[in-house]
Protein backbone atom coordinates (compact mmCIF):
# COMPACT_ATOMS: atom_id res chain seq x y z
CA UNK A 1 0.00 0.00 0.00
CA UNK A 2 1.57 3.06 -0.86
CA UNK A 3 2.17 5.95 1.53
CA UNK A 4 -0.92 8.23 2.81
CA UNK A 5 -0.15 11.78 1.17
CA UNK A 6 -0.35 14.82 3.20
CA UNK A 7 -2.69 17.24 2.94
CA UNK A 8 -2.06 20.54 2.78
CA UNK A 9 -4.84 23.90 3.18
CA UNK A 10 -4.05 27.25 2.44
CA UNK A 11 -6.91 29.94 3.86
CA UNK A 12 -7.62 33.14 4.65
CA UNK A 13 -10.00 36.39 4.38
CA UNK A 14 -11.30 37.10 1.27
CA UNK A 15 -9.15 39.34 -1.20
CA UNK A 16 -5.92 38.50 1.14
CA UNK A 17 -4.36 36.67 -2.46
CA UNK A 18 -4.48 32.96 -1.80
CA UNK A 19 -4.95 32.41 -5.35
CA UNK A 20 -2.22 34.84 -6.09
CA UNK A 21 -0.26 33.16 -4.06
CA UNK A 22 -1.08 29.41 -4.89
CA UNK A 23 -0.71 29.94 -8.43
CA UNK A 24 2.92 31.42 -8.04
CA UNK A 25 4.03 28.47 -5.79
CA UNK A 26 2.65 26.15 -8.71
CA UNK A 27 4.11 28.18 -11.70
CA UNK A 28 7.87 27.64 -9.93
CA UNK A 29 7.66 24.09 -10.15
CA UNK A 30 9.10 21.77 -7.95
CA UNK A 31 5.98 21.03 -6.49
CA UNK A 32 5.25 17.57 -6.13
CA UNK A 33 1.59 17.87 -4.45
CA UNK A 34 -1.96 17.95 -6.50
CA UNK A 35 -4.28 20.94 -6.76
CA UNK A 36 -7.67 20.46 -5.50
CA UNK A 37 -9.78 22.48 -7.80
CA UNK A 38 -12.92 24.07 -5.49
CA UNK A 39 -16.39 23.78 -6.48
CA UNK A 40 -18.44 27.57 -7.20
CA UNK A 41 -21.37 29.04 -8.20
CA UNK A 42 -20.45 32.17 -8.89
CA UNK A 43 -19.86 33.35 -12.78
CA UNK A 44 -16.54 33.32 -14.10
CA UNK A 45 -14.16 36.52 -13.58
CA UNK A 46 -12.15 37.50 -16.67
CA UNK A 47 -10.06 35.11 -17.85
CA UNK A 48 -11.26 32.23 -15.48
CA UNK A 49 -11.17 28.84 -17.08
CA UNK A 50 -13.61 25.99 -15.79
CA UNK A 51 -11.93 22.76 -14.49
CA UNK A 52 -8.69 24.87 -14.23
CA UNK A 53 -9.81 28.21 -12.01
CA UNK A 54 -12.69 26.20 -10.50
CA UNK A 55 -15.20 24.12 -11.46
CA UNK A 56 -18.27 26.22 -12.48
CA UNK A 57 -21.71 25.04 -11.75
CA UNK A 58 -25.62 25.47 -10.95
CA UNK A 59 -26.82 26.40 -7.37
CA UNK A 60 -29.04 23.33 -7.98
CA UNK A 61 -26.25 21.18 -8.90
CA UNK A 62 -24.40 22.13 -6.34
CA UNK A 63 -26.91 21.76 -3.09
CA UNK A 64 -27.51 18.15 -4.80
CA UNK A 65 -23.74 17.47 -3.99
CA UNK A 66 -24.24 18.71 -0.21
CA UNK A 67 -27.15 16.60 0.07
CA UNK A 68 -25.44 13.45 -1.02
CA UNK A 69 -22.33 13.61 1.08
CA UNK A 70 -20.28 14.79 -1.92
CA UNK A 71 -18.62 17.68 -0.60
CA UNK A 72 -15.40 17.94 2.00
CA UNK A 73 -16.22 21.27 2.95
CA UNK A 74 -18.05 24.27 1.54
CA UNK A 75 -19.49 27.81 2.37
CA UNK A 76 -21.50 30.51 1.20
CA UNK A 77 -20.27 34.07 0.34
CA UNK A 78 -22.46 36.85 -0.82
CA UNK A 79 -25.27 34.48 -2.06
CA UNK A 80 -22.75 32.25 -3.83
CA UNK A 81 -21.62 28.38 -2.46
CA UNK A 82 -17.91 27.41 -2.70
CA UNK A 83 -16.43 24.19 -1.43
CA UNK A 84 -14.26 21.22 -2.25
CA UNK A 85 -15.39 17.84 -3.93
CA UNK A 86 -14.66 14.82 -1.40
CA UNK A 87 -14.19 12.07 -4.53
CA UNK A 88 -10.95 13.54 -5.37
CA UNK A 89 -9.29 14.26 -2.47
CA UNK A 90 -10.14 11.31 -0.87
CA UNK A 91 -8.97 8.99 -3.98
CA UNK A 92 -5.56 11.27 -4.17
CA UNK A 93 -4.20 10.99 -0.50
CA UNK A 94 -4.89 7.45 -0.43
CA UNK A 95 -2.92 7.08 -3.80
CA UNK A 96 0.04 8.92 -1.77
CA UNK A 97 0.02 11.99 -3.35
CA UNK A 98 -0.22 15.20 -1.37
CA UNK A 99 -3.30 17.56 -2.13
CA UNK A 100 -3.30 21.38 -1.82
CA UNK A 101 -6.21 22.94 -1.06
CA UNK A 102 -7.27 26.61 -1.46
CA UNK A 103 -10.24 27.37 0.68
CA UNK A 104 -12.15 30.31 2.34
CA UNK A 105 -11.97 29.66 6.58
CA UNK A 106 -15.26 28.29 7.10
CA UNK A 107 -14.38 25.27 4.71
CA UNK A 108 -10.97 25.17 6.57
CA UNK A 109 -12.59 24.73 9.39
CA UNK A 110 -15.13 22.16 8.16
CA UNK A 111 -11.93 20.18 6.67
CA UNK A 112 -10.57 20.05 9.74
CA UNK A 113 -13.19 18.64 11.80
CA UNK A 114 -12.71 15.76 9.30
CA UNK A 115 -9.54 15.85 8.50
CA UNK A 116 -7.54 17.07 11.50
CA UNK A 117 -4.27 15.65 10.56
CA UNK A 118 -4.07 17.97 7.66
CA UNK A 119 -1.66 21.33 7.46
CA UNK A 120 -3.73 24.36 8.22
CA UNK A 121 -2.03 27.67 6.83
CA UNK A 122 -3.63 31.03 7.22
CA UNK A 123 -2.65 33.81 4.99
CA UNK A 124 -2.72 37.28 6.31
CA UNK A 125 -2.55 40.52 4.81
CA UNK A 126 -0.50 43.07 6.25
CA UNK A 127 -3.26 45.15 7.58
CA UNK A 128 -6.99 45.61 6.71
CA UNK A 129 -6.42 48.97 4.69
CA UNK A 130 -4.02 46.69 2.80
CA UNK A 131 -6.72 44.01 2.43
CA UNK A 132 -9.56 46.74 1.15
CA UNK A 133 -7.03 48.29 -1.11
CA UNK A 134 -6.53 44.76 -2.95
CA UNK A 135 -10.19 44.18 -2.65
CA UNK A 136 -10.64 47.80 -4.55
CA UNK A 137 -7.87 46.89 -7.36
CA UNK A 138 -9.55 44.32 -8.42
CA UNK A 139 -12.41 45.96 -9.98
CA UNK A 140 -14.86 43.46 -9.88
CA UNK A 141 -16.99 44.79 -7.04
CA UNK A 142 -19.24 47.32 -5.69
CA UNK A 143 -18.02 49.22 -2.31
CA UNK A 144 -21.41 48.21 -0.39
CA UNK A 145 -20.08 44.48 -1.41
CA UNK A 146 -15.76 45.00 -0.47
CA UNK A 147 -17.00 46.39 2.69
CA UNK A 148 -19.59 43.58 3.62
CA UNK A 149 -16.10 41.18 2.44
CA UNK A 150 -13.90 43.53 5.03
CA UNK A 151 -16.24 43.16 8.25
CA UNK A 152 -16.10 39.41 6.98
CA UNK A 153 -12.60 39.36 7.03
CA UNK A 154 -12.22 40.98 10.70
CA UNK A 155 -14.63 38.04 11.50
CA UNK A 156 -11.57 35.24 9.79
CA UNK A 157 -8.92 37.29 10.87
CA UNK A 158 -9.88 36.43 14.74
CA UNK A 159 -10.37 32.47 13.53
CA UNK A 160 -6.59 32.37 13.00
CA UNK A 161 -5.63 30.74 16.18
CA UNK A 162 -7.49 27.62 15.01
CA UNK A 163 -4.52 27.24 12.49
CA UNK A 164 -0.91 25.30 12.66
CA UNK A 165 0.60 28.35 10.72
CA UNK A 166 0.10 31.82 9.94
CA UNK A 167 2.18 33.50 6.62
CA UNK A 168 1.43 37.15 6.11
CA UNK A 169 1.60 37.94 2.63
CA UNK A 170 3.55 41.39 1.98
CA UNK A 171 5.61 40.05 -0.91
CA UNK A 172 4.20 37.15 -2.93
CA UNK A 173 7.67 35.85 -3.65
CA UNK A 174 8.33 35.59 0.62
CA UNK A 175 5.00 34.44 1.10
CA UNK A 176 5.55 31.53 -1.02
CA UNK A 177 9.05 30.89 0.32
CA UNK A 178 7.37 30.72 3.78
CA UNK A 179 4.49 28.35 2.73
CA UNK A 180 7.61 26.02 0.85
CA UNK A 181 9.68 25.79 4.50
CA UNK A 182 6.02 24.67 6.25
CA UNK A 183 5.82 22.43 3.75
CA UNK A 184 9.01 20.73 3.78
CA UNK A 185 9.06 20.77 7.84
CA UNK A 186 5.74 18.74 8.13
CA UNK A 187 7.48 16.00 5.74
CA UNK A 188 10.26 15.04 8.03
CA UNK A 189 7.83 15.54 11.41
CA UNK A 190 7.61 12.05 13.18
CA UNK A 191 4.22 11.64 13.42
CA UNK A 192 4.37 11.60 9.29
CA UNK A 193 7.95 9.69 8.91
CA UNK A 194 7.88 7.06 12.01
CA UNK A 195 4.96 4.85 9.83
CA UNK A 196 7.43 3.83 7.22
CA UNK A 197 10.27 3.01 9.94
CA UNK A 198 7.58 0.97 12.18
CA UNK A 199 6.73 -1.21 9.00
CA UNK A 200 9.88 -1.71 7.71
CA UNK A 201 11.14 -2.58 11.24
CA UNK A 202 8.44 -5.26 11.79
CA UNK A 203 9.58 -7.22 8.27
CA UNK A 204 13.35 -6.54 8.94
CA UNK A 205 15.17 -9.99 9.31
CA UNK A 206 16.98 -8.46 11.59
CA UNK A 207 14.50 -8.73 14.49
CA UNK A 208 15.46 -11.17 16.99
CA UNK A 209 15.24 -15.13 15.99
CA UNK A 210 15.86 -13.94 12.48
CA UNK A 211 19.81 -13.55 12.73
CA UNK A 212 22.62 -15.34 10.69
CA UNK A 213 24.53 -15.97 13.04
CA UNK A 214 22.01 -18.28 14.92
CA UNK A 215 22.25 -20.64 11.52
CA UNK A 216 23.93 -23.71 12.94
CA UNK A 217 23.21 -23.57 16.34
Amino acid sequence: MPKRGMLIVLSGPSGVGKGTVRKAMFDQGGTDFQYSISMTTRHPRAGEVNGKDYFFVSKATFEHNIETGGMLEYAQYVDNYYGTPMKYVQETLAAGKDVFLEIEVNGAMQVREKMPDGVFIFLTPPDLMALKQRLIGRGTETMAVIDERIHQAVTEIKMMRNYDYAVVNDKIPLAVSRIREIIRAERLRVPRVYPEYAQMLESSELQPGNSEDKKGL
